[in-house]
């Protein structure tokens, strides 16, 4: 059995899509899943980027193709009433809910939903509360210990030099992205193409030409 560990953020539509399809994706297929909640906004920091919801062209194209997305998928999917936003109460609580700071599938599967569907506020005082309560973790989400939990998952993910959210990471390799789906499960059927050249030498092409900052 094949063991996956899907480092997401919740502000990420592409993760809440990706998160519904993986189950489909990879049906009939031996696996396990270790969800690890990471702070995309520290991936984007380390690496000198903006998210998508950063740049106003990308952001309104970002909204539309994942709602396309969700509709060609037959999945269930609102925007939630403001985004971005700040999600680290809510990866702060599925840290909470697991003594090694990896929720299980229903605890992360309740969060994406409580954003993004329904189309309400993602932060809400309220209906945090009402989060907390139906999850009831062990642990105050704002712990120290939850706290650096949620760090050392983040700081593992740049250490594996990850830039992005959804990745899902299998033998130390790592595929990122909702799109990149299909292409895990091939290398989970075993196909040859992972074994050959192509996996590691597009590492090794050479820049032809640096844009100056």
């Amino acid at each position: 059995m094949k063991h996956i560990t899907f480092y997401f953020d919740f502000i990420s539509p592409f993760a809440a899509l990706a998160f519904e399809q993986l189950p489909l994706t990879l049906m009939g297929q031996s696996y396990g899943v270790t969800y690890k909640p990471i702070l995309f906004a520290a991936l984007l920091k380390h690496h000198g980027q903006l998210g998508p919801a950063e740049i106003m062209p990308k952001r309104d194209w970002t909204y539309r193709h994942v709602q396309w997305l969700a509709h060609s998928l037959g999945q269930e999917f609102q925007l939630p009433a403001a985004h971005p936003f700040n999600p680290i109460s809510l990866l702060r609580l599925a840290v909470a809910t697991n003594a090694q700071g990896t929720p299980n599938r229903y605890v992360t599967e309740t969060i994406f939903h409580h954003i993004w569907r329904g189309g309400a506020d993602a932060t809400d005082a309220g209906r945090l509360a009402t989060l907390v309560a139906k999850l009831a973790p062990p642990r105050e989400i704002n712990a120290d210990d939850v706290k650096a939990q949620l760090k050392s998952n983040t700081d593992e993910a740049l250490a594996l030099g990850l830039f992005g959210v959804p990745t899902f990471l299998v033998d130390e390799k790592a595929f990122w992205g909702l799109d990149a789906l299909p292409m895990l499960r091939d290398y989970l059927m075993g196909d040859d193409w992972f074994s050959g050249p192509a996996w590691h030498l597009a590492g090794q092409v050479p820049q032809g030409s640096i844009r100056p900052k």
